[in-house]
């Protein structure tokens, strides 16, 4: 029963490993930049939310639906902002600037909402399931659900719609998504609102719900389950994550005491060494 409730546990958390790896990928594969800040606009989101649902006392569901509004719009705004003007600077210089966003987004959080730890007020907090000797938390369920949900849009909006099409011709190849008429350094933008309203999704569902500046840092996790996964490959993401949630779960019961915070390290160095390529190879020709 032990194992159950550690499965269960990793698999909570790593869905949100899977949700901010997402958004890693979704930069990646549409501008081949990596957004180091990327777990910082999650705590951005999580505080965002936070203050239309406890400060601002709208109801739960509002309050989710409007921070993805804004969340959505700050992603296109740093995008257009500061990301559409390094085009064509070296990776470094970008990779740079995303790290400097990350340090300037968690003082922003410290001075506007303070450093101490904020719990924010979901529905389902306190909610308990027991099957058994095993305890099923109402976070570990919507965290859970709420990923199937948004991967099963994600497929949806990419399979079918028109821009979840034309973003991905524009990822295979901008110059000849130009020529056919797609306005790529808007889709650019819009990838960018998609990835900020995944990560402000990641912190809200996020197990226990509780917030502060430093939050951001699991991004770091989260690109390492990326990498483990495959840099290139939204399925391969969420595996990754998954991955390194349950890893981190049973490393931090069966093995020595602090190893736990490593696990998604040691993960990502096994899988450069074994497949450098991850778990998902995407090493692909790109389509014209």
């Amino acid at each position: 029963m032990e194992i159950i409730q550690l499965l269960i546990s990793g698999l909570s958390q790593g869905c949100v490993y899977g949700l901010i790896a997402l958004g890693f990928v979704l930069i990646y594969k549409a501008t081949e930049m990596v957004n180091f800040a990327q777990g910082d606009i999650m705590m951005i989101g999580a505080f965002i939310a936070f203050t239309f649902v406890n400060i601002l006392d709208w109801p739960f569901a509002w309050g989710l639906l409007a921070t993805l509004g804004v969340m959505a719009l700050l992603g296109a705004l740093l995008e257009r902002l500061l990301l559409r003007p390094m085009i064509g600077e070296p990776h470094f210089a970008v990779l740079m600037l995303t790290i400097g966003l990350g340090f300037i987004l968690r003082t922003i959080a410290g001075e506007r909402w303070g450093n101490e730890p904020r719990t924010l007020d979901v529905p389902y907090a306190g909610v308990v399931w027991r099957l058994g000797d095993v305890t099923i938390g109402g976070d570990d369920v919507a965290v859970v659900g709420g990923t199937l949900a948004l991967c099963g849009l994600l497929y949806l909006f990419f399979r079918f719609s028109r821009l979840g099409v034309a973003m991905q011709a524009a990822s295979q190849n901008q110059l000849a998504a130009f020529y056919v008429g797609i306005p790529v350094k808007r889709v650019f933008g819009l990838v960018w609102a998609l990835s900020a309203a995944l990560a402000a999704c990641a912190g809200v569902l996020a197990p226990g719900a509780v917030i502060d500046p430093n939050i951001g840092f699991i991004g770091i996790k989260a690109f390492a389950a990326a990498i483990v996964g495959g840099l290139g490959s939204l399925p391969g993401a969420l595996l990754g994550g998954l991955l390194v949630g349950v890893c981190e779960q049973f490393a931090g019961r069966y093995l020595w005491p602090g190893f736990s915070e490593v696990t998604a390290y040691v993960l990502l160095l096994a899988m450069l060494m074994i497949r450098p390529e991850g778990l998902f190879a995407t090493m692909q020709q790109k389509k014209v």
